[in-house]
């Protein structure tokens, strides 16, 4: 669990923007910047986002969500969001738990995602939901 990146605290309700600021969300993080990891899926490694996870409870769209896209492949279980404008992919529903979100860290108002430090990968090549 991360509360500050540099000099800049987590706060409680910390607002999430893509890059023109089309699509704006509000992060409900008490506890600060957890479950953070780098997936080794198709498209997770193409995005190289280092993301975080949240109930999805947690989030809250203050703009853009008549805007946004989703997309899907494989199982069409996940659905990754990202910002028609700019491209920029802002958060998805995770295949491993629907009940979560998985946001872009490097989203988050204020946070530069390489002070967060080492980032472990999950293996999403070998998913087990891919498992017969």
């Amino acid at each position: 669990m991360i509360r500050k990146v540099g000099d800049t605290t987590i706060q409680q309700y910390h607002r999430l923007v893509c890059h023109c600021e089309c699509i704006e969300l509000e992060l409900h993080l008490p506890n600060g910047i957890e479950k953070m990891n780098r997936c080794n899926c198709s498209l997770c490694r193409r995005k190289g986002a280092i993301v975080a996870t949240i109930p999805i409870t947690g989030l809250t769209f203050i703009r853009g969500e008549k805007e946004i896209l989703m997309y899907q492949f494989k199982t069409k279980t996940a659905k990754h969001y990202f910002c028609p404008t700019c491209g920029i992919y802002t958060h998805h529903q995770r295949r491993s738990n629907p009940l979560e979100f998985g946001y872009n860290t490097g989203c988050l108002v204020g946070v530069d995602p390489f002070l967060l430090g080492e980032i472990p990968t999950t293996d999403g090549v070998n998913h087990s939901s891919d498992r017969t």
